[in-house]
């Protein structure tokens, strides 16, 4: 370039002398060669003059050639001039100085071929054998011969080719060139059109001699681009005084530099040379980036758009050069960001940029940062690194245009790269390894009003990033509601960094998080403002004891609680999918959805293995089984179902198996309706103990005291494994028909329970009881009296029909028509079940019939009266015959034994029973005597049996440490019809002492 700088200057001096000569000579073509050659030899170029040259000699010396074409090999360089016209004073044929009025150059290409590396380098060595590369010493000797007033190009064209890159224009050139004298200000002017961006420059020196005699000369430079290169670099302004060094240098003094609002002072030296070098210093009071970080502006909607294989920008302009700058600011402002103390350097030597941020004070810290990059790269990679001892948080989100609910101090010590000069690649390509760490950091929970819930703290956290192709990693602990978090998080880095808009795009996330009673997983996409898309997974072994541990209640009867799907959850509502949902250990799957709306509305449709009412309502939660533990539970709970007025919900439930406790029916699909405080479940028929049965729930809030209804028809269930299964009741078997209709109300499941009413029909087939054989009973009534009754499992009153209809009042089922037909025995009886204190107490009357083997009529058991009794509660009833009646009418007692097949006609009974003699003595031992007999008699019982006064009389026997209790003989008729106590069950012992009386005596009868 240099050379060609030359050749022009050496072009318009030789056209000037060659207008002096060349009007002499005749013919023009002659003229065109010999003007070409002359040029050619001065420049060393190849000149042409291919079309008219036209010359004149008055006012001035001139010349006007067209179509003039420049070629030189050496540098590349060639040019085609459409016209090239020049003139000269006519004193320059006299005088030794010459005085050009004008060179001008209209409408050049001019073309700048880029040479192999080889070639390059071989030129440059030749060059550096005879050149200094500063042309600025030829053109001042020029001009101390010369005065140049005008030098112009118009509507000028470079071209930039490269067997390597695209090819480059700067097009419509316009330049003025003006030096009239040494003494004069030289002048220099431009502008031009690189793509789509134009423009304008201008230089001044207030005059060359100064600078060859080594004096301060002032300097000016002003250039503006439409549209900016950068935010706030619209314009640039620098202004000083220039000296010309001993050594060739040029250095600037007491400079100013503006670029967009930014003004700073700046002292400067340029050393020329065949690699030019700078070194600058700028100084600012004041540093206001914020004008460059302003949206750059666009382009009119009439441009055509850059096409895509335009070539990226780069920093390709400073390769020719080396250069050392630094800046420094006493106050630097970034938005809201203020900063003092600002140092940033950078250096430039063969291609390689690098550039230091040593010292940003910052209000939370300082900030430090390096960066270094190849500027002769066709895209410049950077690398760097940045570190800050702390960064406001808020005020950092606040440059970002986000508003976080994340407060504290940002700690980076981290290196990054990135490729690119615009916004767009850089966010594609940049990348980051090292650690940030928050410090003092509390963070607000979205959607949470309880300060105390909705703040966690961080005393110190650090992530460590490996790249921002990888998860960022956060791993520590927190602290919430003083109690220590461990958090594992896991974040994509570049999202997290580098996204537009995280409140509205969120981020992709995944979290673990362990506290002392609870755990949390996330595996989705979070934003900002309180909304998640994703897998959850949360589980507690007791909900109650975690939810008092953040100062609620409400969850008493939830223990063991665990939850994992995918979740959807955003400020109006919540949904789930492909979810499994453990509560008290019930185990369910499905989807649903709940909107946050008065009242809430809930949608779910679930499935289950095995449901258990009884387990899920919390029966065996732990808090309730640490209350029954310690006896802090009482018996009588309040009864709150307050909260199904604040649902409404449709519950879809399919289950294999659907109960209460150990009582199961299924498989099930049913739905449970929640609306207006009402909840009704319908069970359709469903295969139940070998049977089916059919039931319909419903609880009612909406009035003052909560109420429930159920109606429930059983068909053909085994009657055994249900009652066992239901109560615990193992004496009852057969097929089981039943109908219930209940209701019932109260504030307490004490008060429920004491209220029920309604109805019931339970009826058995093809069954027995389990404990007594009432046929063996008479069968063996005389051993029954002298040994006592033993409640034996393994024997059964068997029976084909066994039925009763019960009237509920109070919490007591009650019936008078209980009736029981067997192939040996008909039994009818009365009696109650008290379902608050689930206990029994029924009496029954058989009737036999008239062989004992099953044959004949009925005989009716009055005369005799052993009727069976079965109280106690519903878990372990006894089940006893009561021999009170029997002493009432021996005579009944004796014809009824007969007719049961006993071989009284060989026994000595008659002389017994009647009134004289033995009868007498008979009659004596069975009134008064027995009594008196039994006043000083203690019998021992290590067993749980009746003895025979417990038969006949209907009274236990004494305790081993209690004294008999005298009975006055004018109550031994009320004593005899009074209701018998209740025996326990147990095995037969004999008594350790003698036969008693009545032993003696039906050891005598039966002898």
């Amino acid at each position: 370039m240099r050379r060609f700088i030359l050749s022009l200057l050496g072009v318009a001096a030789l056209g000037i002398a060659a207008i002096a000569i060349l009007p002499s000579l005749i013919s023009s073509d002659w003229v065109r060669a010999e003007l070409g050659r002359q040029l050619s030899a001065a420049t060393g170029s190849s000149i042409a003059f291919n079309g008219p040259v036209n010359l004149s000699a008055f006012p001035y010396l001139a010349v006007v050639a067209e179509d003039v074409t420049l070629s030189a090999e050496a540098e590349g360089i060639t040019a085609e001039f459409a016209e090239v016209s020049g003139s000269v004073a006519l004193s320059s044929l006299w005088s030794d100085r010459l005085h050009i009025k004008q060179i001008a150059l209209d409408r050049p290409v001019i073309v700048l071929e880029e040479k192999a590396a080889d070639e390059a380098a071989s030129t440059a060595d030749r060059g550096n054998e005879t050149d200094s590369g500063d042309p600025l010493p030829a053109l001042v000797a020029f001009l101390e011969r010369s005065a140049i007033e005008s030098v112009s190009i118009t509507s000028g064209t470079f071209i930039r080719r490269s067997a390597e890159d695209p090819e480059e224009v700067v097009s419509d050139v316009e330049l003025t060139l003006s030096a009239p004298d040494v003494d004069d200000a030289f002048s220099l002017s431009a502008s031009a059109r690189v793509g789509e961006r134009s423009y304008e420059t201008s230089f001044t020196i207030s005059t060359l001699r100064s600078l060859l005699e080594r004096q301060p000369a002032d300097v000016t430079l002003t250039a503006e681009a439409d549209p900016a290169p950068a935010p706030g670099l619209t314009n640039f302004e620098a202004s000083g005084q220039v000296t010309l060094n001993a050594n060739g240098s040029y250095q600037i003094r007491g400079g100013e530099v503006e670029a967009g609002e930014q003004a700073f002072s700046l002292n400067a030296l340029f050393v020329p040379g065949e690699r030019a070098r700078f070194l600058v210093d700028l100084e600012a009071d004041r540093l206001d980036l914020t004008p460059f970080m302003d949206v750059a502006p666009k382009t009119s909607q009439t441009e055509a758009p850059a096409a895509d294989t335009a070539k990226p920008a780069n920093l390709q302009f400073l390769a020719g050069f080396d250069a050392d700058m630094s800046i420094n600011a006493a106050a630097l402002t970034l938005g809201e960001i203020s900063a003092s103390d600002v140092s940033f350097s950078a250096a430039l030597k063969d291609g390689e940029l690098a550039a230091e941020l040593g010292h940003l004070e910052i209000d939370a810290g300082s900030l430090a940062a390096n960066v270094a990059t190849d500027v002769t790269a066709d895209e410049p990679a950077f690398r760097g690194r940045l570190a800050s001892k702390g960064l406001d948080i808020a005020k950092l989100s606040a440059l970002a245009g986000q508003t976080v609910p994340l407060s504290g101090a940002l700690t980076i010590d981290a290196g990054f790269a990135f490729r690119g000069l615009d916004g767009e690649a850089i966010r594609k390509t940049v990348d980051l390894a090292g650690t940030i760490g928050l410090r003092d950091a509390a963070y607000t929970l979205p959607g949470i009003a309880d300060e105390t819930m909705r703040e966690v703290k961080a005393k110190k956290i650090t992530a460590r990033i490996e790249s921002l192709a990888k998860p960022l990693r956060v791993a520590g602990r927190l602290q919430w509601r003083n109690k220590p978090v461990d958090v594992d998080l896991q974040i994509p880095a570049v999202d997290t960094i580098l996204a537009g808009n995280l409140s509205a795009e969120g981020i992709p996330l995944k979290l673990q998080v362990k506290m002392p009673d609870a755990n949390l997983s996330l595996d989705g996409k979070a934003a900002l403002a309180g909304t998640y898309a994703g897998k959850l997974g949360f589980s507690t072994a007791d909900l109650s004891a975690f939810l008092a541990g953040l100062g609620q209640s409400g969850a008493e009867s939830i223990g063991p609680l665990a939850f994992n799907g995918h979740v959807d959850a955003g400020a109006t509502g919540v949904s789930f999918q492909e979810a499994s949902i453990s509560v008290n250990s019930v185990e369910g799957a499905g989807s649903g959805s709940v909107e946050f709306t008065t009242p809430l509305k809930i949608m779910t449709a679930l499935n289950f293995d095995e449901l258990d009412l009884a387990q899920l309502a919390g029966a065996q939660s732990p808090a309730l089984q640490a209350k029954a533990a310690t006896g802090a539970e009482p018996a009588d709970v309040p009864l709150d179902l307050s909260a199904l007025r604040s649902i409404d919900a449709t519950i879809k439930v399919n289950a294999k198996k659907l109960g209460y406790g150990k009582v199961f029916a299924g498989p099930v699909a049913t739905s449970l309706v929640v609306s207006d405080g009402v909840a009704s479940l319908t069970l359709p028929e469903a295969p139940f103990y070998g049977g089916h049965v059919v039931a319909s729930l419903r609880a009612d809030s909406s009035q003052s005291e909560p109420s429930i209804a159920l109606k429930t028809s059983i068909s053909g269930a085994s009657a055994a494994p249900l009652l066992t299964d239901m109560a615990g009741f193992k004496h009852l078997e057969g097929s089981l028909k039943a109908e219930f209709d209940v209701t019932g109300a109260g504030r307490t499941s004490g008060a429920l329970a004491k209220s029920l009413q309604g109805n019931a029909n339970v009826g058995f087939s093809d069954g027995a009881i389990r404990g007594i054989d009432i046929a063996n009973v008479y069968n063996n009534l005389v051993s029954l009296m002298t040994s006592g009754f033993k409640q034996d499992e393994s024997k059964a009153t068997t029976f084909t029909e066994l039925g009763a209809s019960f009237a509920i009042e109070g919490g007591v089922a009650r019936t008078e028509d209980l009736k029981l037909v067997g192939p040996l025995i008909r039994m009818t009886g009365n009696g109650a079940a008290d379902l608050a204190q689930s206990t029994l107490n029924f009496r029954l009357e058989p009737r036999l019939v008239a062989s004992l083997k099953g044959q004949g009529a009925e005989i009716s058991t009055d005369g005799i009266g052993v009727p069976v009794v079965v109280e106690g509660s519903f878990a372990a009833p006894r089940i006893y015959p009561d021999l009170s009646d029997l002493l009432k009418n021996p005579d009944a007692a004796l014809a009824k034994l007969k007719d049961f097949g006993l071989p009284i006609d060989k026994l000595p009974i008659g002389d017994l029973l009647n009134e004289d003699g033995a009868g007498a003595a008979v009659k004596d031992l069975l009134g008064g005597t027995l009594d008196k007999a039994l006043q000083g008699k203690v019998f021992k019982q290590e067993e749980q049996q009746l003895s025979i006064e417990e038969i006949i009389g209907g009274d236990p026997a004494p305790k081993p440490d209690e004294a008999a209790v005298e009975i006055p003989t004018n109550e031994e008729a009320a004593k005899a019809d009074a209701p018998t106590e209740q025996p326990a069950n147990g095995t037969e012992v004999p008594s350790e002492e003698a036969d008693g009386p009545m032993e003696v005596f039906f050891k005598q009868l039966l002898r």
